[in-house]
């Protein structure tokens, strides 16, 4: 495998790799295209700070220039922030991205390869795709599930999306042996709310347990990666049939759209925000830094353990 032709790591990064420090891996769809600009400028460096007080180095990832990032300079990070002409890549649009040196923001499906590649093992997200709602029909499932079952990476994440089918989504996840460990909770969660009316598969209490949970794993090179679900802090929490309705309706407009595919998730997510005033964006922001801090805390743990 030619890696070093497409990967390119930043010096502090390349530092802590050889010297076994704390990496979380960050994603770059998140900024461009599940955020306004100049707000997302903002967040990205507000995730960085949060990582960095925790004890550990963060790695933002996107593809530029024919090269897949491990950790972005400063201009770096202010072109995945302003969107122009970037495209959200999925495992599938890789090598096209490469080849045609495209730039791209990547997915968790993509923000997994990267960090693999790399040597890195715990990333932070939102909340990953899953199965859709009507998915018997569309046959619509994100990579995000065949990203877990195959790459050893831990994402540290909300649970999924609330507007996915989230049963489905944890039966997937069960035949792909994957497991799903819950920061502190028997409720798997549903990104905006703490509960979804679904279990957990372990119920770890803290972040030493997770880390070594996942070391085991890996010291056994039992395949894939694990899904630790955090839930958004109670403070932040939305309420679930609230919350139901107004994904019902933005599915109906989705639906009356013609919206398919990678398109969905974000014309979801915009309309639940205007439908919500706001409200459930803010929530957004809120996970997004909870998970960063607990991934951080995970990966301070599990470098002690290697």
């Amino acid at each position: 495998m030619n890696l070093e032709k497409y990967l390119t790591i930043t010096p502090e990064i390349q530092e802590a790799i050889k010297s076994n420090k704390p990496i979380v891996a960050l994603e770059s769809t998140i900024l461009s295209h599940g955020m306004p600009y100049p707000e997302n400028v903002v967040f990205a460096h507000k995730v960085e700070d949060i990582v960095r007080k925790e004890g550990a180095i963060p790695a933002t990832t996107a593809i530029i220039g024919g090269k897949l990032k491990v950790g972005l300079t400063a201009d770096e990070l202010e072109i995945m922030c302003k969107g122009e002409n970037i495209g959200k890549v999925s495992r599938r649009d890789v090598a096209v991205y490469l080849a045609t040196e495209k730039a791209g923001a990547t997915t968790v499906a993509t923000t997994m390869m990267i960090a693999a590649m790399a040597g890195i093992r715990i990333f932070a997200t939102g909340g990953i795709g899953g199965v859709h709602r009507g998915a018997a029909e569309t046959m619509d499932i994100s990579a995000d599930l065949q990203e877990l079952a195959h790459t050893p990476v831990a994402v540290v994440g909300a649970g999924a999306k609330s507007l996915l089918d989230i049963g489905l989504t944890l039966e997937y996840l069960e035949t792909m042996g994957v497991p799903v460990i819950g920061v502190d909770t028997d409720d798997f969660p549903a990104f905006y709310c703490r509960k979804s009316g679904y279990k957990v598969d372990f119920n770890a209490k803290d972040e030493k347990l997770i880390a070594r949970i996942l070391k085991t794993k890996w010291d056994l090179d039992i395949e894939g990666g694990a899904l630790i679900a955090n839930p958004i802090p109670t403070e932040y929490e939305l309420d679930f049939d609230e919350m139901e309705g107004v994904i019902n309706r933005a599915l109906e407009l989705a639906k009356e759209q013609g919206i398919r595919g990678k398109e969905t998730t974000p014309f979801l997510l915009k309309h639940i925000k205007d439908m919500t005033e706001g409200v459930s964006f803010a929530s957004n922001l809120q996970l997004a830094y909870n998970n960063a801090k607990v991934a951080s805390k995970i990966a301070v743990e599990y470098a002690k353990l290697s």
